[in-house]
């Protein structure tokens, strides 16, 4: 990777990726690509070059792409699984049409492409504990759908084209920088700025849903390390299954109350982020990207604990 273009560079994720892709790469050789009205600001903004990307208007891709000898397209457009749902045509002209597009860019001016999937491809018929690499997934949301449809597509243009698709399917990622976007595993976040504000936590989510969770580092980490990786070794492309822990409401509530002894929580199970939580696996085996790329996290619910409620004390001035 010389020089990177982060499509989706304010959202959730591509944010913090790219600020950690300038600290590795340099400032100048990573581009914040973005939508009108969605524009990068403060650091994001004064740490290096910023372009419009829109997956939805390809010639916005060719231009960033030329104008910046682009050679690798981390592609983050995407609607989060509650808010696909409320609006599942948008979800399909971002995630697929966008995706076609961003493709169809990258083979013509031979770039890479990371596409994210996620813990949501799956669905109700998936094996749920130690999910395989490659196993039934048939979801039943439009957020799924597109993820599957992700896999697919970027396979496709692996194999047809020789373009240099890769992707992990992300669990939920816990961040103590950017706030949550309308995913169902968005109650992780969320229960932390409960606990440091000293307020009762209303989880979403009955006790003993299990699902796979990981730390935002290690999610960076995961999707610089794959892009680096020798091809060569890569078996499976779109997507890795990738984890890093999975923990129940009630499992990481009492690892707060480690630290915060005082903290409530009480139960009001929103239907929808339930039906979607229940539909995805509770363990994922990440073996094969263990195996084919060396994956590995850093952080499990303890340490991951300690350092959110740091960062957030600190963030939101609470002592």
């Amino acid at each position: 990777m010389k020089n990177i273009l982060v499509i989706g560079s304010t959202g959730q994720i591509g944010s913090e990726l790219t600020m950690e892709l300038r600290k590795r790469y340099g400032n100048g050789h990573v581009i914040a690509g973005y939508i009108m009205g969605a524009e990068p600001k403060g650091e994001l903004k004064e740490s290096g070059p910023s372009e419009i990307a829109n997956v939805t208007d390809r010639q916005s891709l060719e231009l960033a792409v030329k104008k910046y000898n682009v050679d690798t397209i981390y592609n983050l457009a995407a609607l989060l699984s509650v808010v696909a749902e409320s609006r599942p045509s948008m979800a399909w002209k971002i995630g697929i049409d966008g995706l076609w597009n961003v493709l169809e860019v990258a083979r013509e001016y031979k770039c890479a492409v990371f596409t994210p999937s996620s813990i949501g491809s799956f669905g109700m018929d998936t094996p749920h504990v130690m999910t395989p690499q490659d196993t039934i997934q048939r979801p039943r949301t439009m957020y799924g759908i597109t993820k599957v449809t992700t896999e697919l597509l970027s396979d496709y243009y692996f194999l047809k084209y020789g373009v240099d698709t890769r992707a992990v399917r992300f669990p939920g990622i816990i961040s103590n920088v950017t706030p949550p976007g309308g995913g169902t595993t968005d109650y992780a976040v969320d229960i932390y700025y409960s606990a440091v504000r000293r307020q009762k936590f209303v989880c979403p989510i009955k006790p003993g849903t299990l699902m796979d969770m990981m730390y935002m580092p290690d999610a960076l980490n995961a999707a610089i390390s794959l892009m680096e990786a020798d091809p060569a070794r890569l078996i499976h492309r779109n997507a890795f299954n990738i984890t890093a822990m999975s923990f129940a409401p009630e499992t990481i509530y009492d690892e707060i109350k480690k630290h915060v002894p005082d903290f409530e929580m009480v139960y009001e199970v929103d239907p929808l982020k339930q039906s979607i939580a229940d539909s995805w696996p509770d363990c994922m085996d990440d073996s094969c990207a263990r195996r084919e790329w060396d994956w590995k996290p850093t952080y499990d619910l303890a340490s991951m604990t300690v350092d959110m409620l740091d960062k957030l004390s600190k963030k939101l001035k609470v002592e």
